[in-house]
């Protein structure tokens, strides 16, 4: 009966052994941010226009009714958008309106908890 002979021992070489290594994976792991990560991670943050404000004398109510209403209505919109996708696009605008939908009851929380002004 013959012995199958025991595999060679080889040593894990790390990616980072040498200088010259640690240099290709670190122009590697820029190269493949650069084509994979989505050009929105790096986009400037949002400042909101002053040409288009809430009223300063609406109160809390007001806000919140017309937040949840809004948020509600691009709920729909979102949903009937993606039912025209198919694929990660539909994926990704079913994500969105999740966040809206939760934003929504976020809203609506916050309406039953305000005290009515009368």
């Amino acid at each position: 009966m013959s012995q199958l002979p025991e595999p060679p021992v080889t040593d894990l070489v790390s990616p980072y052994a040498s200088p010259n290594s640690r240099k290709l994976h670190e122009a590697a792991e820029r190269a493949l941010d650069h084509y994979l990560l989505p050009a929105a991670i790096m986009a400037t943050p949002y400042t909101p226009n002053a040409l288009f404000m809430a009223n300063p004398q609406a109160d809390t109510e007001a806000l919140l009714t017309n937040a949840c209403g809004s948020l509600a209505s691009a709920s729909v919109m979102l949903g009937n958008f993606a039912g025209m996708l198919e694929g990660a696009n539909r994926h990704t605008l079913l994500g969105i309106a999740q966040v809206v939908m939760l934003g929504e009851l976020a809203v609506n929380k916050a309406l039953d908890l305000v005290v009515p002004t009368e």
